[in-house]
């Protein structure tokens, strides 16, 4: 791959925003940083560069289910019916109708600035619960969604074995995603292979939940396996009173007290978490794994980021269910659901004076890239991954803006529209805000969704 150079206009590096940026990129990555030179004749020119954002928690196949759960059930709704209709659609999916879904979820992802994706993966089995021939063959199709679109890929396999605290028996709709803990070994190291072909993929391992784990069973997993560690954890307060009569303990309390959660742990949704809970987490290092769309969409409940973040915690947002995809409303949300707790505004703004668009987007930044495996920073640096997102300084509502107010107005007010051109491990997949590869992905997926719903 020829060396490329990109020049911006103005560009966030790992030391704040910076004016005439030259990137030179090679092999998938930054190889250089120039900074207050003039555009050359063989640059490709930009106004407004920032790095890709990392998506820590995503269900792709949910993709598929989007806006077919919004009508009101007999006896009133929740997550836990949501999850019976999730369980019905699984039912309809194998493998090709996975790819499909993957892969237009993932255009998605980058289109609207998410660079890489923490895949989250559970559906393993074949439709009557039995493996594939191939123990991989589910995951080697989220691969082939990756690489048709391009986005960085840590696969998060999944290990279930239960269907609730104290390991109680899976049911019957759980029968395509469990596993023992020698068969979950195996299928890790046949992922492996699957993403083998990838550039710069990942695998990690994902503990379903506590619900789904024994204390034996996570013991043995996180001891043998490498890689970042990812854990629904304290969604529902269903959840934490079902711990609580189980254990008598709540569930991030459990956990802290039996394991060495560090910075390689991301634990998704932590929304209901008690004040010592949120200090405890915050000082382990681990990253909270925020998923303000879905959280909204599901009526889980608001994570107390205010607190988190004052404690020092790291935090990453992930668009799980994928019922809507896009990177600036995550982020968004997140902090609006925090005015409309507190009844204030720039709640998450951190101190008097900053940006809180610019806060956002750092923090979830570094802890993103942290729970998918790659090195924190806040902004471009020799080395990493040529993961880039242009932004358009053409659209209105970047009129007399600079540096982090930027940020706030792609944020609070434009959203994926001001999304320009991204590159994934220096290859440009998004162009003036459509992925190249969007019509044969897009036909693929209506019909294969046309099938599953037909």
């Amino acid at each position: 791959m020829p060396e490329e150079r990109l020049w911006f206009a103005n560009a966030l590096v790992a030391e704040g925003w910076a004016q005439d940026v030259r990137l030179h990129l090679s092999q998938g990555r930054i190889a250089k940083i120039e900074i207050g030179v003039a555009a050359d004749v063989g640059d490709s020119r930009h106004e407004i560069g920032l790095p890709g954002l990392p998506n820590v928690h995503s269900h792709a196949f949910q993709r598929g289910m989007a806006g077919l759960s919004e009508v009101r059930g007999p006896e009133g709704d929740s997550f836990w019916t949501w999850r019976e209709l999730m369980y019905q659609f699984v039912d309809r999916l194998g493998p090709d109708e996975i790819e499909a879904l993957a892969a237009m979820a993932f255009v998605e992802m980058l289109e609207s600035g998410f660079t890489r994706v923490g895949e989250f993966h559970y559906l393993h089995h074949d439709r009557d619960g039995r493996p594939f021939a191939n123990l991989a063959e589910m995951s080697e199709r989220i691969a082939a969604a990756a690489d048709a679109t391009g986005i960085g890929l840590t696969l998060l396999p999944v290990f279930y074995a239960h269907s609730g605290f104290g390991g109680a028996p899976p049911t019957s709709a759980q029968r395509r995603f469990l596993n023992t803990v020698d068969g979950y070994q195996d299928l890790w190291e046949a992922c492996r292979l699957a993403v083998s072909g990838l550039p710069d993929a990942r695998v990690g391992c994902a503990p379903h939940s506590l619900r789904a784990v024994a204390e034996d069973e996570l013991r043995q997993l996180t001891q043998a396996i490498t890689g970042p560690v990812h854990l629904h954890i304290a969604e529902q307060t269903a959840e934490v009173e079902a711990c609580l009569a189980w254990s008598g303990s709540r569930p991030v309390d459990w956990l802290l007290d039996r394991f060495d959660v560090d910075a390689n742990w991301c634990l998704v949704h932590a929304t209901h978490v008690s004040p010592e809970e949120i200090h405890r987490l915050a000082a382990t290092q681990a990253v909270a794994g925020i998923c303000p769309i879905t959280e909204a969409n599901l009526g889980d409940g608001v994570f107390p980021a205010q607190a988190y973040l004052a404690a020092g915690g790291a935090l990453g947002v992930g668009s799980d269910s994928n019922v809507r995809i896009d990177a600036a409303e995550e982020l968004r949300l997140l902090e609006y659901t925090q005015r409309l707790t507190h009844r204030a505004r720039n709640v998450l703004a951190g101190r008097p004076g900053a940006s809180t668009g610019g806060e956002l987007f750092r923090r979830a930044l570094a802890g993103g890239r942290t729970a998918l495996g790659e090195p924190a920073t806040q902004g471009f640096e020799a080395g990493m991954a040529a993961d880039i997102v242009s932004l358009s300084a053409n659209h209105p509502d970047m009129v007399a803006r600079q540096n982090d107010a930027w940020i706030d107005s792609w944020l609070f007010a434009g959203s994926s529209p001001m999304v320009e051109d991204v590159w994934r491990f220096g290859r440009k997949v998004v162009m003036q805000g459509r992925h190249q590869a969007r019509p044969q992905i897009v036909a693929r997926y209506r019909a294969v969704l046309a099938s599953v719903l037909g």
